[in-house]
């Protein structure tokens, strides 16, 4: 009756875990990609941060899926070979005016399980990072950074090795409903070829938004809106002796200019956050990013030169609240939201998308009524 059982619409590395865990329940399924590679938009360009669970409301899907995914990731990335670096991150209060809300994320970050967690005075902070700059410091051991890129060639390769697809430079320009399943068409509007399948999920990260409008709902239902927001990350291009990842206090739901590696040590700062009218990766070089982001680092890293930064990448979040807004839980949304059988819809999956993937395939399979052993 169907090409195939499942379409997931994105091959980020949301819809990569998505598609690993519908195959690890014997479901066939297909993923398509408008672009050449897999996750390079939105899983190719951020921190590559493996987070804890620290900064998300108790009981969200952002801080039980980030917590649970964690621990998957690392069973899985030790399995696959996955390259990651278990570097720690500090939390740094920089002034007293800032130590409430540091003792406010640790406990928060406990009621979400997170439970190693270790406040530090200065001089305890200096002992670990002699460079650094607070008044107190709260030490996440758990959190360190993984080769998205290894991590997505991995989730790949399970997909096919279960028989799935991963289909590339497939565009997906419309959408229709028949019964209880759907009928997916690739290809430009005017030339485009169908799909059948019974399961259909909208991961398309940036795309989410204008794919779900061509598809028809009852009246109280309004597919969210997606506004993406841009940020930049500077290259580290001088020595510094810092061993762990360095977050400053978070502003609202960014969570400041911080400090982060790749695995194989680089250091990086970013990112910073403005909202945009639509897409574009140009990385702005000014001279006045540049001092905002000199400015900000140099609350905890009073020693950093004026030329140390070198312009690296952008990267953009397709956010589903406007600038100025409360940022909102992840909108993994079924039919009890949308009114239509077999379909999950996934809209503002971004951090911390990247450490929830493998926990978000599996509660997406749930939330399907498919079945199986968690991985």
């Amino acid at each position: 009756m169907f090409d195939v059982e499942a379409v997931v619409v994105g091959a980020g590395v949301v819809g990569l875990a998505i598609a690993r865990a519908l195959c690890n329940r014997g479901i066939d399924v297909m993923v398509v990609e408008r672009n050449a590679t897999i996750g390079s938009e939105t899983s190719a360009r951020n921190s590559e941060v493996i987070h804890a669970g620290i900064y998300y409301p108790q009981n969200s899907l952002k801080a039980q899926l980030c917590v649970r995914g964690r621990q998957l990731m690392d069973t899985f990335c030790k399995e696959n070979n996955v390259n990651i670096l278990p570097c720690g991150k500090l939390l740094l209060a920089t002034s007293e005016q800032e130590v409430p809300a540091l003792h406010k994320l640790k406990d928060n970050g406990f009621k979400n399980g997170v439970n190693d967690l270790v406040l530090l005075s200065r001089n305890q902070t200096q002992k670990l990072e002699p460079d650094v700059h607070c008044v107190m410091a709260c030490l996440s051991p758990s959190t360190g950074v993984l080769n998205s890129h290894e991590f997505m060639q991995a989730l790949e390769g399970h997909i096919q090795s279960a028989g799935g697809e991963v289909i590339l430079n497939t565009a997906v320009c419309t959408i229709d409903q028949f019964g209880e399943g759907f009928t997916v068409f690739c290809g430009e509007a005017d030339d485009s070829y169908p799909i059948s399948c019974r399961y259909l999920i909208n991961s398309s990260g940036h795309g989410a938004q204008r794919l779900a409008e061509t598809l028809a709902y009852n009246a109280s239902y309004q597919p969210p809106r997606i506004y993406p927001a841009i940020g930049h990350y500077y290259r580290l291009n001088q020595s510094l002796n810092v061993n762990h990842l360095l977050y400053p206090m978070p502003d609202g739901a960014w969570l400041g200019t911080h400090l982060t590696f790749d695995t194989s040590g680089q250091a990086k700062f970013g990112p910073d956050c403005e909202w945009i009218d639509s897409i574009d990766y140009t990385f702005d070089d000014s001279i006045e990013r540049k001092q905002r982001f000199l400015q900000e680092i140099r609350r905890y890293l009073p020693s950093l030169q004026d030329d140390s930064l070198q312009a690296d990448y952008t990267g953009i979040r397709p956010k589903i609240y406007p600038q100025g807004q409360p940022a909102p839980d992840f909108a993994i949304q079924d039919y009890t939201v949308h009114g239509i059988k077999n379909m999950i819809s996934l809209f503002g999956i971004e951090s911390p998308g990247l450490t929830s993937s493998l926990a978000i395939g599996n509660y997406t399979c749930e939330l399907l009524g498919i079945t199986g052993k968690e991985l």
